[in-house]
């Protein structure tokens, strides 16, 4: 990864500060974005390498194209964008606050797309790569995450489309599709029924851990030029679905 140039978004915590934290080590120059610029300053500090933190908010096109145009000012390329900025808000959809579908469905499928748009042309002059981060429910939707599921079977599809549209191009795109991971999105979760449920399951078995993505990141970005990581699933050992 030396002297490469990776830009993560969601970086301020979890999935997302553990790739950035792998990359910079493995030698790559990391561009984070995020919100909470101040948890950026923080991750900065904390990386072995050079780190670059940009406010961004990934379903606002003016933050997202200023966030891009930040990076390639202070590194002049980007090689690898990894798009895992993402809000998991379930609950079943009887009575529902839709407010909370717009959000999820902005922030995990439009910000991704939004953010590829922005970077495509820089990943092609590079012949970069495009790292989506999906999930389990982007495979298989379940009861109390209809739209949770519906933005990550999204993030899959549209990753797919692009990939046949770039690979000839020498542009890789991989989907990066974890179980349950040991992060703060279920704290998030409004809805108490499902946010209890989600506490419970986390009892129930050894989850994965960001590092773990982060690994599976760092294998899929750092393959020969002629070798296209499509796809990994990666669930923890005790989860069924």
């Amino acid at each position: 990864m030396t002297g490469k140039v990776a830009l993560v978004t969601g970086a301020s915590s979890g999935i997302g500060e553990a790739i950035a934290l792998s990359l910079s080590g493995a030698g790559a120059l990391v561009a984070v974005g995020a919100r909470r610029f101040d948890l950026l300053k923080d991750l900065a500090d904390r990386a072995p390498g050079e780190v670059l933190p940009v406010q961004l908010d990934v379903g606002d096109q003016d933050s997202v194209r200023a966030a891009i145009a930040a990076t390639i000012q202070r590194f002049g390329r980007l090689d690898i964008l990894v798009n895992n900025a993402g809000i998991m808000l379930t609950g079943i959809v009887d009575g529902a606050d839709t407010a909370e579908w717009d959000a999820m469905i902005r922030t995990n499928l439009l910000g991704t797309m939004y953010v590829t748009h922005a970077a495509l042309p820089h990943l092609l002059s590079s012949r970069g790569t495009v790292v989506q981060t999906s999930s389990t429910s982007g495979r298989i939707a379940s009861a109390g995450g209809a739209v949770n599921a519906a933005s990550k079977f999204g993030v899959t599809a549209f990753s797919e489309a692009l990939r046949q549209e770039v690979t000839a191009q020498g542009v890789r795109v991989v989907v990066v599709a974890p179980g349950f991971t040991d992060t703060d999105l279920a704290s998030h979760i409004s809805d108490p029924v499902s946010r209890d449920m989600a506490a419970q399951l986390k009892t129930m078995m050894r989850t994965l851990q960001p590092d773990d993505i982060a690994a599976a990141v760092l294998y899929a970005v750092s393959q020969p030029e002629h070798v296209s990581v499509n796809e990994i699933l990666i669930r923890p050992t005790d989860q069924q679905q």
